[in-house]
């Protein structure tokens, strides 16, 4: 259990790097360095964002939710010893 916890962890973590690195930038950040600022979005957020940043926040839960499970499982293993 321990190990498929570690893999979600892996594969998460690196889902939400990349996730990241696509939302579109809000301005005044490292984003306007590479050319995040020059773009305006005239019609707020389109749908790509808005389901982009749902899967996001999804990634970000199973991402927090292994960490934790890891924590607990860990800790058992430790005291049972």
């Amino acid at each position: 259990m321990i190990l498929v916890l570690q893999i979600v962890l892996i594969i998460t973590s690196l889902l939400l790097i990349g996730f990241i690195l696509l939302h579109k930038g809000k301005g005044g950040g490292l984003s306007d360095m590479f050319g995040g600022g020059i773009s305006t979005s005239l019609g707020g957020s389109s749908v790509a964002e808005k389901n982009l940043d749902r899967i996001t926040v999804v990634l970000g839960l199973i991402w927090a939710a292994s960490i934790i499970g890891l924590g607990m499982l860990i800790s058992a293993a430790s005291t049972a010893v």
